[in-house]
This record gives structure tokens, C-alpha cells and sequence, in this order.
């Protein structure tokens, strides 16, 4: 019995899920009058994708190609095998879709000259008297990568929590020794709750808010478009207050044993000598940061107007293509970085889905019954957005990725939100925080979770502890600051 799992390439019993799910939707459940048949089939299709994914059959990717090809041989979307195999592709044209793993593969060049590495020393030198500094120190050097790192993984996972770990491990504080309570269950903590509202706070800070600005565009019809700019300056001032109290609300639930820690300071300088002068690379990397900024926050069309204005795409093509000229990243780096050509794949395969289900009406026809049984309650579009925010959060509970949450469940509670009478631009930003928010759950909620998870600094219960809490404050903190300082902005 123990041989068993060798035998297949998959895990049985989530396939066997994901399957069943699928035949169940597609051949047992009758399509539902006002959707047609090709729109409630690719509804099985996609529902069995996510649950797979759920379920972690195989690797995300492998289940992307799968569920392209399904797509382009049932025929769900066109009539003829071409227009299917065409419709199933087609998100790979997407700006969107490149951006992202663009900057994956830029990411790469943080953690190749050490710039990564630099920063967050550096802070930990200023900040690092004491635990809750140093816990500070973490969420800072998040929050100064996260603009330039869309994969929220590589930057808490790949970034973050080396630095941590060896932090803690200098004060021999190590699951290994029993000892994480000194100080790294907390470390581990921050350095994971420091994620999720970094992401939240700029439009390339993880995968799943560039399609948030798509979607928000096409239920608006072009009316709302959330710019690099709109965004980050939307969502500065609620991110910087959670990740102001985040810290101490953790110090409060699982307070470190050892409180003061004099010497994180001369060990962040010594590494930081170790590293030596800033190099070469170090420049350039920094350099192409700044330009990047620069062209996403849409500066130079500010200044000089609108003829210089450079496409979010274009100017991660253009820091890519800086880094590879200047020697900074070589084209095997950007071949070996599996995660962003994996993105790219994944991430198009559900944007594709997504999009066609809504093109073939199921997403209108699943919002108008939520709107008609939100209706039945008799509540305003204020309970209404109250009601879908909190669902939509919790609801990643059954998620162990918030692009597979975000591409199932935003569209639709989007447009319930709007048919209510919420005004669009204040409700796109409520789901877009809550889309970042629900990423502190439990240990699988994003791909940075486990990483951190799986380095045994905290228990299940721990974890899902603090995750339940931040949840809460986070959520009461960003949309409870953001009414008032979108006001202010005049976005609603």
C-alpha cells in the first residue's frame, strides 16, 4: 500500500475529485434556464480546474495545459477545432498576462545582486534594538521591494524569510532546538503578515491585482481603469497603518520570549560589511527600479504629457531588457526562472477561462441571482457590500491560490455590488483589499504561506490563529481608514 502513490504522476483521490466534479456539473446537473449549454459546460471545466488546484493534483501549470486543451477540444467556446484551439490561447496576446511574468523574471536580479538582501539589512541595522524593531525592520524591507516583486512569494518567501531565519537563528531560536518562541515564531509571523498588505498596496506587487484592474475595466466598460498611480495612491495610506499595527498586534497575541535584542544590530552591519560597497549590478538593479517606478507611476507623461506616457507592459520589457544588455541577468537566468514562464502559463489559462464564461453569459446569469437573493434581504448597497466583502474574504478558506479565488469569485460579486447601487470605483477598491486581505487565512491561502509555514517556527493552530485575527484587523483597518481617505481622493 505504501507504493501506491508512486504509481501515478497525480494525486489520486484530488484528481478523482476534480473529475467527478467536473462529469457531475457537465452531465448530471441540467443547465439552469437562461444559460446555455457551451457556458454551463465550460462552468464544469473551470470548476474542475480550481478544484484540482485546490487540491493540488499536479503542479498548477500541468493543470493550466490540461485544462487548455479541454477547452480546445470539447469546442465549448467556438464551433470549429481552429476558433476552439485560437480561443483557448488567446490570453498568451494578453498585456497582462507579460507583465507579470516579466516581472517575475526581473525579481530575479533582487536576489542575484543581493539588493534584496541589502535593504532589509540595512533597516534591521537602524531599527533592530529590539524584537518588535527588528519586526519592523522585515515589514519595511517588504514594503520597499514589494512595487518591483509581483510574485509575493519570491519576495516573503525567496526575499524575507532567509534574512529572518538567520536572524533567529543567531539568537538560537530554531524549531530544530525547540526554541522558537524566543523569537522566531514571532519573526516568522511578521515576516509572513507583512505580505499580504505589502501586496495590497501596488498593482505589481502579486499576480492576482493586474487582474483586478481587467476585470473592474470590463464590468465598468472601460468607465473605471485603476492605473499604477490610482492604486498605489488609494491604497498607501490604509496599508501603511496595518503594516504599522501589524507588528505590535502580533507582539500582543504570541509576544517573542526575548524582547531585547542589542545585538541584531551589529548583525545585520556585519553582513552588510560582508556584502561590502555597493556593486556594479547593485546600481544598475537599483537604477532600473527607480526607472520603472518612474514610467509606472506615469511621471514623465505628468511632466512632459501624454506622448510620453509607456505602457505597464512595455516598461517591464524595457527593465528586462536593460538588465540582460547591462550583464545584470543572462538569458539562462531568465530560462531558469521556472516560477515566471510557470505564471505565465497558469495564470493565461485561467484568465482565458474566466473571460470566456463570462462572454458566454454565466457570469451575468450567477450575479443576477445573487443580487436577487441579496435583494430578498431588503438591505441597501451599503449591507450588500458589507454582506459579498465578507464572503468573498472568507470564502478563500476553500483557496490555495487567490489568482484561482480571484478568477472564480470577483467578477461576479463585482457586478452584484454594482447592480445594487454601489458606486463602482469604492467597491472595486473594498474587493481588491479584501483580494489581498484573505491571503492571511491559514498556511496555504498564496504561495508564500507554505514556505514560511513548512520552516516550523509556528503550529497549525498558531497560524490559523493569528491569520483569523489579522483577518479582522486588517479588514476592519483598511476599509475603515480607506472610506475616509477615499473620500479625501474623491473617488466616491
Amino acid at each position: 500500500m505504501s507504493e501506491a502513490p508512486e504509481k501515478f504522476p497525480f494525486k489520486l483521490w484530488p484528481t478523482l475529485i476534480a473529475i467527478a466534479v467536473g462529469l457531475i456539473i457537465w452531465f448530471v446537473i441540467p443547465t439552469p434556464e437562461g444559460v446555455t449549454d457551451n457556458a454551463w459546460h465550460l462552468l464544469a471545466l473551470f470548476v474542475a480546474t480550481i478544484v484540482a488546484i485546490i487540491g493540488k493534483a499536479l503542479p498548477i501549470g500541468a493543470l493550466a495545459i490540461i485544462g487548455i486543451t479541454l477547452v480546445a477540444l470539447t469546442g465549448v467556446t467556438a464551433e470549429t477545432p481552429k476558433a476552439a484551439m485560437q480561443d483557448a490561447l488567446s490570453s498568451f496576446s494578453s498585456p497582462l498576462i507579460w507583465l507579470i511574468g516579466i516581472a517575475v523574471m526581473i525579481s530575479r536580479g533582487l536576489i542575484k545582486t543581493g539588493l534584496g538582501s541589502r535593504i532589509a539589512y540595512y533597516f534591521i541595522s537602524i531599527f533592530g534594538k529590539k524584537t518588535l524593531g527588528i519586526g519592523y525592520s522585515l515589514a519595511a524591507a517588504e514594503l520597499m521591494i514589494a512595487p518591483i516583486t509581483p510574485s509575493n512569494t519570491a519576495r516573503g518567501g525567496g526575499i524575507i524569510h532567509p534574512i529572518m531565519r538567520s536572524i533567529a537563528l543567531s539568537f538560537h531560536s530554531t524549531p530544530e532546538e525547540g526554541t522558537q518562541n524566543k523569537m522566531g515564531r514571532y519573526l516568522a509571523m511578521v515576516n509572513y503578515h507583512a505580505n499580504p498588505i505589502t501586496s495590497g498596496m501596488f498593482i505589481t506587487a502579486t499576480a492576482p491585482n493586474p487582474l483586478v484592474v481587467d476585470l473592474v475595466n470590463k464590468a465598468t466598460g472601460s468607465d473605471i481603469h485603476l492605473s499604477w498611480t490610482t492604486w498605489a495612491l488609494a491604497m498607501f495610506v490604509p496599508g501603511l497603518l496595518c503594516i504599522l499595527i501589524m507588528p505590535l498586534v502580533i507582539y500582543l497575541v504570541y509576544p517573542p520570549e526575548i524582547k531585547e535584542t542589542p545585538d541584531a544590530k551589529n548583525y545585520a552591519r556585519e553582513n552588510l560589511a560582508k556584502l561590502g560597497s555597493v556593486t556594479r549590478q547593485e546600481k544598475i538593479m537599483l537604477a532600473v527600479f527607480a526607472l520603472m517606478l518612474l514610467l509606472w507611476a506615469n511621471i514623465p507623461a505628468l511632466i512632459f504629457g501624454d506622448q510620453f506616457s509607456v505602457d505597464a507592459t512595455a516598461t517591464a520589457f524595457l527593465g528586462l531588457s536593460v538588465l540582460i544588455m547591462a550583464g545584470v541577468l543572462t538569458w539562462e537566468d531568465v530560462l531558469k526562472e521556472k516560477s515566471a514562464w510557470d505564471t505565465i502559463v497558469w495564470f493565461g489559462a485561467l484568465v482565458m477561462m474566466a473571460d470566456y464564461l463570462n462572454k458566454l453569459g454565466l457570469i451575468s446569469w450567477f450575479s443576477s441571482n445573487i443580487e436577487s437573493a441579496i435583494a430578498l434581504t431588503g438591505v441597501g448597497w451599503v449591507g450588500a457590500v458589507a454582506i459579498l466583502t465578507l464572503v468573498y474574504l472568507y470564502m478563500h478558506y476553500f483557496f490555495a491560490s487567490t489568482t484561482a479565488h480571484v478568477t472564480a469569485m470577483f467578477a461576479a460579486f463585482y457586478a452584484v455590488g454594482l447592480s445594487l447601487g454601489a458606486p463602482p470605483m469604492l467597491y472595486a477598491l473594498i474587493l481588491a483589499a479584501a483580494g489581498n486581505i484573505m491571503m492571511t487565512l491559514t498556511h496555504y491561502a498564496t504561495g508564500t504561506a507554505p514556505v514560511i509555514f513548512n520552516s516550523g517556527y509556528t503550529t497549525l493552530k498558531e497560524w490559523w490563529t493569528v491569520g483569523a485575527i489579522m483577518s479582522v484587523v486588517n479588514l476592519v483597518v483598511w476599509i475603515g481608514s480607506g472610506l475616509i481617505w477615499w473620500k479625501v481622493l474623491g473617488y466616491y
